[in-house]
């Protein structure tokens, strides 16, 4: 479900580095070009561009970029050219500190990505800052939040289709007595959420909601503003629908009084390569706007023609 419009006839790595060396000499920054070669090019494609770069030219793209652009632009190229799984190692590193905290976003990591691909976040959190992510992450929270969030980004996931009816009933249930009882901590609730499958989780909440007639999530509202129960119902949307979790997430970013660039540039680079026209049409079922005339609305210039080049807009 890959937004990216990738040319019929793909310039060789060595040719895209070359216009980008291009685009970086002279009087001023081609931005034009830059995003020309880079918001047309895969995960695979970037990769072996910046390999290219390196050797043809002795010098990091990653550091030409952040030398030659700035602001937002030069946010979501910069996050945009990442290795997958370094990018999501470095926005989980920016959740855990103190003036940039944001648990909501370990959740989407460690619950919107396969077992695989946390596993390699994992390995790129540990090259890059030389400590583990789990006890970052265990040592930024504490309480409930710290007992959700660490089995959440190191649990490995059963990732195929198989599951059990009977269990599903039988932790639907589980499920019901805890919230009923207010337990929202159990360790039972939390064994469940953290390391089930998503089919199996699929099955139990699809058995709660017609035993107990609500939704999970409308049961775990009772306090709105609470952070916890916030981050249970995160955890179970990006679980069972990331599109629903991802839709909403843009909604808030580009509807408050200010733009969330960060949670912007976040979920597009996140996603264009994974599920953005789902999260397109989810955006437009929820708000009767295509998101990319809502982005276009909100952002301007550099940034804005990149980030509708990334979710392959119509013409906004």
């Amino acid at each position: 479900m890959a937004t990216i419009k990738v040319p019929d006839h793909l310039p060789s790595p060595a040719e895209d580095c070359e216009q980008l060396r291009k685009a970086f000499q002279g009087w001023g920054t081609n931005e034009d070009l830059i995003i020309s070669i880079l918001a047309h090019r895969n995960a695979a494609q970037r990769s072996l561009i910046r390999k290219t770069y390196a050797e043809t030219y002795g010098e990091d793209l990653l550091k030409e970029l952040d030398k030659e652009l700035s602001s937002d632009f030069e946010r979501i190229v910069l996050l945009w050219t990442l290795e997958p799984a370094d990018r999501d190692a470095l926005m989980v590193n920016e959740a855990t500190k103190r003036l940039t905290s944001n648990n909501s976003v370990i959740v989407e990591v460690a619950c919107t990505r396969t077992s695989i691909e946390l596993f390699k976040v994992r390995q790129a959190y540990q090259a890059r800052f030389k400590r583990s992510l789990e006890e970052d992450v265990a040592y930024h929270t504490s309480g409930d939040i710290r007992k959700l969030l660490v089995p959440l980004i190191t649990t490995l996931r059963y990732e195929g289709d198989e599951m059990n009816k009977i269990l599903a009933k039988s932790e639907a249930k589980i499920l019901h007595e805890k919230i009923s009882d207010k337990e929202y901590n159990h360790d039972e609730l939390i064994r469940i959420l953290t390391t089930r499958s998503k089919a199996q989780l699929l099955a139990t909440l699809n058995h709660y909601n017609n035993e107990y007639g609500n939704p999970i999530n409308k049961d775990l509202k009772a306090d709105p503003n609470d952070e916890y129960l916030k981050l249970l119902r995160t955890t179970i949307k990006s679980l069972t629908f990331p599109e629903r979790h991802f839709a909403k997430i843009l909604r808030l970013a580009i509807n408050k009084l200010g733009t969330d660039e960060w949670a912007l540039t976040r979920v597009v680079a996140s996603r264009a390569e994974i599920d953005m026209e789902r999260i397109k049409e989810e955006y437009y079922r929820r708000n009767s706007v295509p998101l990319d005339r809502a982005i276009a609305k909100d952002t301007s210039g550099d940034y804005e023609r990149m980030l509708l080049e990334l979710i392959g807009h119509g013409d906004a």
